[in-house]
């Protein structure tokens, strides 16, 4: 067994809930639940019902809830139907693997039947920690995100997989042998492109929920007995980094300051239904709106200077179809300055095609900038009619760790995304329990609580 996956498997069977400092713990809670609130609203959706119909008539054990609704199904399904709910309105967290709260919180939850003893709160938080971390690590040994996706990978699937099946081991207190096979097993199960960017198309909304499958499937398999390769992070043909990373990997980074430096810290927590890549410009182009008071008749053009690879990844134009728009930049402008902030009811179909929305997305112009950096947030520039020009860069968008969403914030998303499915009450509750997680002895009281009753 590699130094690395010895670590790795080590810092899963052996973290304990007082290792963790108190910030990561509140991050922890908020991040829980964000991404119930996301998969709550995604269970409302036309796509997560197909899914659900495919696995009603797969049949298998009814012991693991979906969310939303008053359905059982197995784990595996679970983990599966969960993440795709929680990742299909674009409303879940960034900065992990990259949607780690999609893949880690629906195999923790699914896990949970699996379990030998009641699971307490204080093991819930200690599993997810772990799951964020482990699949953001392995993301930053492939070379990072600029350079994973680049090469055609969605982490989210390609990488969150190890974070599943990491956060599945520490929940069904796997020994440090059991939890390096699930690693190695996970790896073999690892995938996800993203081909989807090119036609709008829908696996995007999978990704989430397959890595988590994968990821409890990993888990299970290692309880069981099945083995993982001990070379899946070694400099060997075969192994993960060789053959998903073969020139940007960095392997000391899988365990670099491992248990010192904690990777949910560097998460966000995402304001807007759009892909996170968006985010900047919409907050700069919202500065500019409301500083200078403009309307959409006084705007001659919006500008916006990026780098290639954000232009790449999101300066699409097609909005015919919701996967489409949420990725496009020139939309989320568009809506930002038509609609207010881009939630879920601007990216609704009868205003993603009002010609009104297609106008204004004729009057913004992509700009690459070669010069910025990967990681560079884009400038935005509005010319006026009556011939003034003003520019704005934010930096740090919000929700992100510098600039982070309030208290208020997150809690009136949460509640806007729980109430499209469960009973204002319900969803008052639900959030209670998840703010006072730690204190909680059994947390199959989350899964009534995200049921329909």
């Amino acid at each position: 067994m590699s130094n690395e996956l010895a670590q790795l498997a080590t810092f899963i069977a052996e973290t304990a809930f007082a290792q963790l400092p108190t910030p990561l713990i509140e991050r922890a809670k908020r991040h829980l639940l964000d991404t119930f609130g996301a998969a709550l609203a995604g269970s409302d959706s036309d796509i997560w019902r197909r899914c659900a119909e495919l696995a009603a008539a797969e049949g298998g054990t009814a012991e693991a809830a979906l969310w939303g609704s008053n359905q059982q199904v197995n784990a595996r399904q679970a983990a599966w139907l969960n993440g795709v709910a929680a990742h299909m309105y674009e409303l879940d967290d960034t900065g992990g693997c990259d949607h780690s709260g999609a893949v880690v919180v629906p195999a923790l939850l699914a896990v949970l039947p699996h379990c030998a003893q009641p699971v307490n709160g204080e093991a819930l938080i200690v599993a997810m920690v772990i799951g964020y971390e482990v699949g953001r690590r392995v993301l930053e040994a492939c070379g990072g995100y600029s350079a994973h996706n680049s090469a055609g990978w969605h982490s989210t699937a390609s990488c969150g997989v190890f974070g599943a099946a990491a956060a599945a081991a520490s929940l069904m207190q796997l020994n440090i042998a059991e939890c390096a096979s699930a690693l190695g097993i996970a790896a073999s199960f690892s995938g996800g492109l993203w081909g989807f960017i090119h036609d709008g198309s829908q696996t995007k909304k999978l990704h989430a929920g397959r890595a988590a499958e994968a990821g409890v499937q990993a888990a299970l398999l290692a309880r069981a007995g099945i083995s993982g390769p001990e070379a899946v992070f070694s400099d060997r043909w075969g192994s993960f980094l060789n053959t998903f990373a073969p020139t940007t990997q960095n392997p000391a980074a899988l365990v670099s300051d491992l248990g010192a430096v904690w990777k949910l810290a560097r998460c966000s927590i995402k304001p807007y239904a759009s892909c996170r890549g968006t985010h900047a410009a919409i907050d700069a182009l919202g500065i500019l709106l409301e500083r200078h008071q403009l309307v959409t008749r006084d705007i001659r053009c919006i500008r916006v200077r990026l780098n290639p690879f954000l232009l790449e990844m999101c300066g699409g134009r097609e909005v015919a179809s919701l996967a489409a728009a949420q990725m496009s930049l020139p939309y989320a402008l568009a809506a930002r300055a038509l609609y207010g902030a881009p939630g879920l009811d601007a990216y609704a179909e009868a205003r993603r095609l009002s010609p009104e929305t297609q106008s204004l997305m004729q009057r913004i112009v992509l700009e690459p900038d070669p010069s910025q950096s990967n990681d560079e947030e884009p400038r935005v520039l509005v010319e006026t009619e009556q011939g003034a020009r003003w520019q704005q860069h934010v930096p740090v968008p919000s929700g992100a760790p510098g600039n982070p969403l309030s208290d208020a914030a997150l809690f009136a998303k949460f509640q806007l995304l729980a109430r499209r499915v469960l009973p204002e009450a319900q969803a008052q509750a639900l959030q209670l329990q998840v703010l006072e997680l730690e204190q909680c002895a059994d947390v199959t009281g989350l899964t009534d609580l995200l049921r329909l009753r």
